[in-house]
């Protein structure tokens, strides 16, 4: 409405319907061409926003990857950690059992030695017998202590093996740890890469807000709104949308100016048909007013010819 006000006002400076149809195909060529490099502007604008939305959904999906990779590590880790305490509490528990059963053994050797300590005390008068109980009782202890040997070695070799069995966990255990650190050092990696993106699209976006900030200054009519627009895009992606009405808004506008543009068109060339119309008219009149001028000048040399006649007649009369 203002706009159309100031343009009445500056029509009605004008003196002559020619300037006044001038000015108006230039304010209209203004606007034409002002209209084309908002559209231009406002298409680069959403192609750079496009590429934008593509770069963070990408970054997006790759550190959810990376997360989620991490998140499988952690619970492989924690499962072979659940796995080796298993382990260690089956190797103690086996350790226990085998040394309960050689103190049982122990215990029971020296109960029977106290026993036969007892006999031999007691029973000075059967020695013979007590002889050849005491090299059967020999002949069982060395039985007993051979398998005593052979127990402590058969216990020997299942604690080297539980030790080898705990050395083989303890690589694995390693071996995950470096895995879960070459990982971690990946994702390290990843991430710094990422930082790298996301500092180059924001270096990306204030080179976008330049960009803006340049536009703004040569679009000043529209400046209120792309400040809105330049404030809320920083914020958030749901934002947009007040920009897409906006610029709604001045596609309308736009389209609005265009229609008057085409009933401002229309009555320049009614005006045109109308200038043309009158300069045939003209044309006309002025052949028209020679036509006559020439009448004139014959009736003016006739009346001039018949004014002499009259004279010359009064004097014959006379």
């Amino acid at each position: 409405g203002k706009e159309v006000l100031l343009l009445m006002q500056a029509l009605n400076t004008l003196s002559t319907p020619e300037e006044k149809l001038a000015a108006l195909c230039k304010k209209y060529a203004d606007l034409l061409e002002e209209s084309r490099n908002v559209q231009k502007q406002m298409k680069i604008l959403q192609k750079k926003q496009a590429q934008v939305v593509k770069e963070k959904v990408h970054l997006q999906s790759e550190h959810s990857k990376a997360i989620l990779a991490r998140s499988k590590l952690e619970s492989l880790c924690r499962e072979l950690q659940r796995h080796n305490k298993t382990l260690k509490e089956e190797n103690m528990q086996q350790a226990r059992e085998e040394e309960e059963r050689r103190k049982e053994a122990t215990a029971h050797f020296q109960i029977t030695l106290n026993e036969i300590q007892t006999q031999l005390e007691q029973h000075d008068i059967h020695n013979a017998k007590l002889r050849q109980e005491n090299i059967e009782l020999g002949e069982k202890l060395k039985k007993l202590i051979e398998q005593y040997a052979l127990r402590e070695e058969h216990i020997d070799k299942v604690f080297k093996h539980k030790e080898l069995q705990q050395q083989l966990v303890d690589a694995k255990l390693q071996q995950t740890t470096q895995l879960i650190k070459e990982a971690e050092e990946k994702h390290q990696r990843e991430r710094e890469f990422l930082l790298k993106e996301a500092t180059e699209s924001r270096h990306k976006c204030e080179q976008m807000k330049q960009q803006e900030a340049q536009l703004k200054q040569q679009l000043s009519l529209y400046m209120d709104k792309f400040e809105e627009f330049q404030t809320t895009m920083a914020k958030s992606n749901e934002l947009f949308t007040t920009f897409r009405q906006e610029m709604e808004k001045m596609t309308k506008k736009i389209k609005k100016l265009e229609k008057e543009t085409i009933v401002w068109r229309t009555k320049w060339e009614n005006n045109n048909k109308a200038l043309l119309q009158m300069a045939e008219e003209k044309t006309v009149r002025d052949k028209e007013y020679k036509g006559f001028q020439i009448k004139l000048e014959r009736l003016e040399k006739l009346c001039r010819a018949l004014q002499t006649e009259r004279n010359e007649l009064n004097e014959k009369v006379e």
